[in-house]
């Protein structure tokens, strides 16, 4: 894209499980606080795996009116409590996001999985008419960003991916390229899920992808680790406001960082294993630095997508190589999802948050439980403890089912 214009950070948004803020979650990562704990929404009986993280202490009323509780999934709670937060931290609201010229993308890589198993129950128990009216808006994944735009007025572009563990990097990736190409002038973007569910943990275990560490919790997620065992499932919300760089200049905005470049590749394989070798994720990094006319010498930290599961550690590891070369021996590389667990589709703007707030403090998150490193995972992965780092670009990675790779470069902001 030519004469494209710059797109800075100015708001951040979270619900996660190691925080109910932007600024509580970046302070627990960067502790190395884990979130992961024994599932308490639902009797884990006969599930093989029973643990996940969980949101904590959010108060749902503090952003939702009592009537909509029972009208509203919680990953379009989450979204909106995200939303209020990121749009209050960019000093945005209804009448100064630009109406007509803001827009919101929010994917979810599965959308209202309560809300359906909840209306299932009630068909199942009386028929067709003791369903709630509300059962489906309320599972449809698009309604994040639907609920998002009528609270703020945003009457621009609206989307939703639904790229499975890469839908809130694509959101903002293509929010991004939305802003730099003219078509709008701020974007609320990232994702959202709540698929901890008894449908979504016996889902996932039936296809043997999830830790069954449960007598270790806080332990159970450990990429990179050789005695990984699995993801650990979690929920949440990360949103993030894009806004075009003169704009955010001229209003006096906090700028986090600069979004300078943006890779989208398929693996055009398999629906939930990596192809032979590490094309497609390597292909993505390098589309993503090749959008942001730089060099892969010029990347110094990466957030790594580092599910910890057996497969996609290793060839994650392998596609940092492969880009990289002899650099990706000297660029710090850590998985926040040690902490936080896999957040599905809110993963990418969770961890935008995360990769933003290292290139402003200059500060690497570690990726704990590291303690017997994969042979083929031999690269500096921040082990157990953060450290102070100046870091000057960043790359923020995810990789989701059906071969979707989405990735993201942040640069420290210079005027």
């Amino acid at each position: 894209m030519t004469n494209r214009r710059r797109v800075v950070i100015t708001g951040l948004g979270a619900v996660t499980p190691v925080g109910n803020s932007a600024r509580e979650a970046w302070e627990n990562v960067c502790a190395g606080r884990s979130g992961i704990g024994p599932i308490t929404r639902f009797d884990t009986t006969g599930h093989q795996t029973t643990i996940a993280g969980e949101v904590k202490n959010f108060d749902a009323l503090a952003f939702v009116d009592k009537k909509w509780l029972r009208r509203l999934d919680l990953f379009i709670i989450y979204a909106l409590a995200a939303s209020d937060m990121a749009m209050a931290d960019a000093a945005l609201t209804g009448d100064t996001a630009g109406g007509d010229r803001a827009g919101t993308i929010i994917g979810s890589a599965i959308g209202g999985l309560s809300s359906m198993e909840t209306a299932k129950e009630a068909f199942d128990r009386g028929g067709p008419r003791k369903i709630s009216p509300f059962a489906l808006p309320a599972a449809l994944g698009n309604l994040a960003a639907g609920h998002v735009s009528i609270r703020y007025s945003l009457r621009g572009p609206i989307n939703c991916t639904t790229t499975a563990c890469s839908a809130g990097n694509h959101a903002i990736g293509d929010s991004y390229r939305i802003i730099a190409g003219g078509w709008a002038d701020v974007m609320l973007a990232g994702g959202a899920e709540a698929a901890v569910t008894p449908l979504g943990i016996g889902g996932f275990n039936v296809m043997r992808a999830m830790s069954l560490r449960n007598d270790e919790p806080e332990r159970a997620s450990r990429p990179f680790d050789r005695d990984r065992d699995g993801f650990v499932i979690s929920e949440g919300c990360g949103l993030v406001v894009l806004e075009e760089m003169n704009r955010a200049l001229d209003r006096g905005a906090r700028i986090y960082a600069e979004i300078v470049g943006y890779g989208s590749t398929a693996d055009a394989f398999h629906l939930a294993a990596p192809p032979p070798g590490h094309a497609g994720a390597a292909r993505c990094m390098r589309e993503a630095i090749r959008d942001a006319g730089l060099r892969p010498e010029d990347i110094d930290y990466i957030n790594a997508h580092g599910t910890s599961t057996p497969i996609n550690d290793a060839y994650e590891t392998a596609a940092v190589k492969d880009v990289f070369g002899e650099h990706s021996r000297k660029i710090a590389i850590s998985s926040t999802k040690s902490m936080t667990g896999h957040m599905l589709g809110a993963t990418g703007g969770v961890e935008a948050i995360f990769t933003a707030k290292a290139v402003e403090e200059g500060i690497l998150p570690p990726t704990i439980n590291l303690d017997n490193p994969d042979p083929e995972c031999d690269l500096d992965y921040v082990p157990h403890r953060a450290r102070r780092q100046e870091i000057r670009v960043a790359l923020s990675s995810t990789f989701g089912f059906g071969g979707a790779n989405a990735v993201i470069v942040l640069r420290k902001f210079v005027p």
